[in-house]
């Protein structure tokens, strides 16, 4: 799925991860959200027609089924437990947007990064321990505009967070090393 594509299709995807961005007026691209099996995709432009608002990236492998506007409409039009259920994948959605934007308001960097993290590793993350590993690669101009953060100052925190113990970086992953310390980096009172 390419951003401004006047395709209505919607995704649901089985197994694997994608991420979603859109494009800023300066050229860059931002991440907006990241998918994984059991998330829909493309529902937006199924429901009104409208172009796409995201570009749609696989993250290796990925299994999903494409299910026509029509189909998918019809199928929230005759089954209330199907319309129930992407009613509230969508309303989640807009949740998670909000509280991503209430959340950063008066935050400085580290902790806007922290939060980012945070979010990724419980949403995403495989448990391990102490801590939890991301194994589909997010680069670091991701998380500055997941953060947003200019990218040297995330580049600067991550190097704190690593010195510290709380992450550790490989090829493609990112292991939350202490997850409780995370959580306070992520959500302690500001000055």
């Amino acid at each position: 799925m390419r951003e401004g594509e006047q395709t209505a299709f919607v995704l649901v995807l089985l197994h694997g991860v994608v991420k979603a961005t859109g494009l800023a007026p300066d050229g860059r691209d931002v991440l907006l959200a990241v998918r994984m099996g059991g998330d829909l995709v493309g529902e937006f432009a199924a429901a009104d027609g409208g172009p796409r608002s995201a570009t749609v990236t696989t993250c290796g492998v990925v299994v999903a089924r494409a299910v026509s506007r029509e189909d998918f409409l019809a199928c929230t039009r005759d089954d209330p437990g199907i319309a129930r259920a992407v009613n509230a994948a969508v309303v989640a959605k807009v949740r998670v947007a909000n509280t991503h934007r209430v959340d950063f308001a008066g935050c400085d960097a580290a902790t806007r990064l922290a939060r980012v993290l945070h979010q990724i590793v419980m949403t995403h993350g495989e448990r391990s321990g102490s801590g939890a590993v991301i194994r589909w690669p997010i680069t670091q101009p991701e998380l500055a505009t997941l953060s947003g953060t200019a990218e040297p100052t995330v580049q600067k925190v991550l190097r704190r967070f690593r010195q510290a113990g709380v992450i550790s970086t490989g090829y493609r992953t990112v292991r939350v090393e202490d997850l409780d310390r995370l959580s306070d980096l992520a959500f302690r009172e500001q000055p």
